[in-house]
């Protein structure tokens, strides 16, 4: 894995998943003209194989968001391949990147502003299945409720008849709609109490679990990041200072800045610690 300071892969090496997973080979991403250009992302690389969870940490503005932006072809890709399954989709074309987004999905930081007020849960979770033309109807929807936890008559309602947690669940059977091998998941807790927090990273181990999806997880909180994800990189100024295993990077940093994220964690509340101690059970029992 990568050392402190590094700005190469987040990872055990650069080809580790290639034709697998998802590959980031120095990722530039700039703003304006070639006179006036901004660099956000300045040569970023990590690897992220199936079933496994990246936790991408850093403050606002240290390019995490936009390098989500850039996988999701939405950020201006000025350098650098970013490669799926073995297939290079850093400059698709819109008609190709529809075929993509069945394989990459987003959960974002607001489920409500991201969920159309107008319309019913089912009709939500409905929308990808036809746009992708997937005709797999009611069943689909039933499945994905159930596995997100959500009672089966709240197809029927709308997105202000939830909770903030409910209405992240509901992002996140979106997200799941299309069985997707890769789901970026940026800020899905910022605005969630702790103890919904807990909740909701609980669900996204247990879906991970149930479906092998990779997951990219975005942000500003070391704390939650080491809770979900199996390696961490650092971003800082868009540059990755530091990465390697979760644990090792969030209790044992080496970069300064890392150092000051540590910092900044808040202390869990008892749902955020009992979600630690059944995760570390969970290691304990895949290594006996």
């Amino acid at each position: 894995m990568s050392e402190a300071g590094s700005e190469g892969t987040a990872g055990s090496g650069s080809g580790a998943v290639a034709g697998t997973g998802l590959q980031v080979t120095d990722l530039r991403v700039a703003y304006g003209t070639r006179r006036a250009r901004v660099h956000v992302v300045k040569g970023v690389s990590f690897a992220i194989a199936p079933g496994e969870t990246l936790g991408l940490v850093g403050e606002s503005g240290s390019g995490k968001t936009t390098i989500g932006r850039a996988l999701l072809g939405l950020a201006p890709v000025v350098h650098g391949t970013i490669t799926f399954r073995g297939q290079d989709v850093t400059h698709l074309p819109r008609s190709r990147r529809r075929v993509l987004a069945r394989d990459i999905q987003v959960v974002f930081q607001d489920p409500y502003s991201s969920l159309n007020p107008s319309m019913t849960i089912e009709d939500i979770l409905v929308e990808p299945l036809r746009v992708a033309g997937v005709a797999e109807g009611r069943a689909r929807i039933r499945e994905l409720l159930e596995q997100v936890g959500l009672p089966g008559d709240a197809g029927a309602r709308y997105p202000h008849e939830f909770s903030g947690g409910q209405r992240q669940r509901i992002a996140i059977a979106r997200a799941l709609a299309l069985r997707p091998g890769l789901v970026i998941c940026d800020e899905p807790t910022s605005g969630l109490d702790l103890s919904t927090q807990a909740r909701v990273l609980g669900l996204l181990r247990r879906i991970q679990r149930e479906t092998g999806a990779a997951y990219l997880f975005i942000s500003h909180d070391l704390g939650v990041v080491r809770e979900v994800s199996d390696r961490v990189a650092v971003l800082h100024e868009g540059v990755i200072v530091e990465s390697g295993d979760s644990e090792q990077v969030s209790l044992r940093p080496a970069h300064p800045y890392t150092r000051r994220l540590q910092l900044a964690t808040p202390v869990p509340d008892p749902d955020v610690q009992a979600l630690r101690r059944q995760r570390r059970r969970e290691l304990l029992e895949a290594d006996a």
